[in-house]
C-alpha cells in the first residue's frame, strides 16, 4: 500500500504545479520575494513606507455552488476570477489596493490539466486587479470529494493609508448613489439559481435570444467583474468615495445598510439603470417575488459608491472611463438606516 493506491497522487501533484507556474508568472510584482514552491509568500512592504498610516486590509471568500455549475459545463478557466473578484472588490470597498493573492483548492482527484486551468482563471483575476499569485494550496482529499468536483477559495491582502479608508462614516443627506453594473449574477445565490434551473449540460447548453443568444450555462458562468480599477481611477481623481458596498449575498436590502452611518437610508430608482436579463427570467421560472430578488442579487448593480452631489456626474464619467459602467441610481435620505426600492 502506499499513498498513490490510497487516492492521492503525488506525481500528478507535481506536474499540476509544472501546468501553473506559466499563468502565475504573469501576475508578478516588484514587491514579491519569493518563488511559486516555497513554504510561503514574502511580500516587501518597502514601497509604502511614505504613507502616513499604512493599514493592511484583507478579503477572504469562496465561489460557492456556482462551482456546480462548471462541473456540469466542464469549464474551468473563469470561476478563478470569481474567487479573486470576491476578496478583492471587498479590499477595493475599503479605499485598499490589493498587493497579493493566495489560493486553495480541494479535489477528489487531482487531474493537473483541470486544475491549471482553474488557476489561469486566478491569474487571470490577480492581473485585473494588479494583485500577485504569491502562494496556494492544492489538496487532493479522495473520499471527501467526488472525483470530477472541487471547492475553490481564496484570500487576498492589500493596503491603504489609513486617513483614506472608506467608511461611510461622513455620508449625509443629500448625497447620492453611484451604481456601477454587474455582468449578471456573479458568485452569489446558486443554491437558489440551480433550483430554478436544471443543473445539466442539456439544459445548460440550450441557448435564448433573451440572453442575447448565449447559453444558460455560459451566461451564467459569466465572471464577477472586479472593481479595483473603477474605484481606483474615481479616487486618483480626487473624488471622495464616502461610502461603498459591494453587493454580493444578501443583495441591496443587506449590503447597502453595511456602509450607511446610523439615521440615513438609501433610496435607489430601480428603472435607473439596465438589469442584466437573466435576472428577469430567473423571477419569472422560479416565480420568484420582487423582494426576494432584490434581497439575495444585486440585480445588475455590484458596486454602489456614496458621493457628494456635486461629484456625482463625474464620478459616472470617471467609473465609464474605466471600463465599467455607472449609473446615478438614488440617493441618501434621512430616516432609519436602511434602504428603500423605488
Amino acid at each position: 500500500m502506499d499513498y498513490k493506491n490510497a487516492g492521492v497522487d503525488i506525481e500528478a501533484g507535481y506536474k499540476a504545479v509544472e501546468l501553473m507556474k506559466e499563468h502565475i508568472a504573469g501576475t508578478m510584482r516588484s514587491e514579491v520575494l519569493t518563488d511559486i514552491g516555497g513554504f510561503s509568500g514574502a511580500f516587501s512592504m518597502e514601497a509604502f513606507k511614505t504613507m502616513e498610516q499604512p493599514t493592511l486590509v484583507s478579503g477572504t471568500d469562496g465561489v460557492g455552488t456556482k462551482l456546480k455549475v462548471a462541473f456540469e459545463m466542464d469549464r474551468h478557466d473563469t470561476v478563478g476570477i470569481d474567487c479573486v473578484a470576491m476578496c478583492v472588490n471587498d479590499i477595493a470597498c475599503a479605499g485598499g489596493e490589493p498587493l497579493f493573492f493566495l489560493d486553495y483548492i480541494a479535489c477528489g482527484k487531482n487531474e493537473p490539466e483541470k486544475i491549471a486551468a482553474i488557476v489561469s482563471g486566478v491569474a487571470e483575476g490577480c492581473k485585473q486587479s494588479n494583485a500577485a499569485l504569491i502562494g496556494g494550496e492544492t489538496a487532493e482529499m479522495p473520499g471527501f470529494y467526488p472525483v470530477d468536483e472541487y471547492d475553490l477559495a481564496g484570500f487576498a491582502g492589500g493596503i491603504v493609508d489609513r486617513k483614506n479608508m472608506i467608511t461611510g462614516k461622513t455620508i449625509q443627506s443629500g448625497d447620492v448613489l453611484v451604481g456601477i453594473a454587474s455582468s449578471g449574477i456573479h458568485s452569489n445565490g446558486y443554491s437558489l439559481v440551480r433550483k430554478v434551473f436544471e443543473m445539466k449540460k442539456e439544459s445548460l447548453s440550450k441557448t435564448y435570444e433573451s440572453l442575447g443568444g448565449r447559453s444558460l450555462g455560459e451566461t451564467l458562468l459569466t465572471p464577477t467583474i472586479i472593481y479595483v480599477k473603477a474605484l481606483r481611477t474615481v479616487r486618483e481623481s480626487g473624488v471622495t468615495i464616502k461610502g461603498c458596498s459591494h453587493i454580493t449575498g444578501g443583495g441591496f436590502y443587506e449590503n447597502i445598510p453595511r456602509m450607511l452611518p446610523e439615521g440615513m437610508r438609501a433610496q435607489i430608482k430601480t428603472d435607473s439603470y439596465e438589469i442584466p436579463p437573466i435576472f428577469d427570467m430567473l423571477a419569472k421560472d422560479g416565480e420568484i417575488a420582487r423582494e426576494m430578488m432584490y434581497n439575495t442579487y444585486n440585480m445588475g448593480i455590484g458596486m454602489m459608491l456614496a458621493v457628494d452631489a456635486a461629484d456625482a456626474d463625474k464620478t459616472v464619467e470617471l467609473v465609464n472611463q474605466s471600463g465599467q459602467k455607472g449609473f446615478i441610481v438614488g440617493e441618501i435620505v434621512s430616516g432609519d438606516k436602511g434602504v428603500t426600492l423605488l
